[in-house]
């Protein structure tokens, strides 16, 4: 019940507030995290969800200390995010996915797939308008440059880029 009370009042007035950084703000931030601490199943401390984020029902979704979602983000559990994850605007990650194996049918009568894990490790850095596909793992200090499609797991340490995004280079190179 509480869940649904938060709900309704992020979509129908947290989450069309100005931004956390905007001078105007007025707590916008502190009123997003709170609610956020109804619907998601796991917020720990320090969480920032920005102006536009989209979780659905918010099931699923674990956030780390001082992690966040970006300005006009979207989302879906089953998700972990781990401390320290830096995400940048109009991130999207899936974990569901259309079923499409039956060529008599139509894809749309096919229905859905099971959901699978997104996991974020500690310390990852999200550029902009990042996508990251259902089942992908991103490694421990992570950077996933501006733009790429995340369509496989990321080492720990390295920088992705590209569509499908590729390594193009480790953190540990000096």
């Amino acid at each position: 019940m509480l869940r649904m009370i938060a709900l309704s009042l992020y979509y129908g007035i947290a989450r069309n507030l100005p931004s956390s950084d905007a001078y105007y703000s007025f707590g916008a931030g502190i009123i997003r995290r709170v609610l956020c601490k109804f619907i998601f199943d796991k917020q720990d401390k320090n969480v920032n969800i920005e102006h536009g984020a989209y979780f659905g029902k918010g099931i699923g979704i674990n956030i780390g200390d001082n992690s966040g979602l970006g300005i006009n983000a979207r989302v879906q559990g089953p998700l972990v995010i781990g401390k320290n994850v830096m995400m940048g605007p109009d991130v999207i990650i899936y974990t569901k996915n259309h079923s499409f194996n039956n060529t008599d049918v139509p894809m749309m009568e096919q229905g859905e797939l099971e959901p699978e894990k997104v996991t974020i490790s500690d310390d990852v850095w999200i550029g902009a308008r990042v996508i990251i596909l259902p089942g992908v793992t991103i490694g421990k200090g992570s950077i996933l440059a501006s733009g790429c499609v995340v369509t496989k797991d990321v080492e720990s340490y390295s920088i992705v880029a590209g569509v499908p995004a590729k390594k193009i280079k480790s953190r540990l190179e000096s």
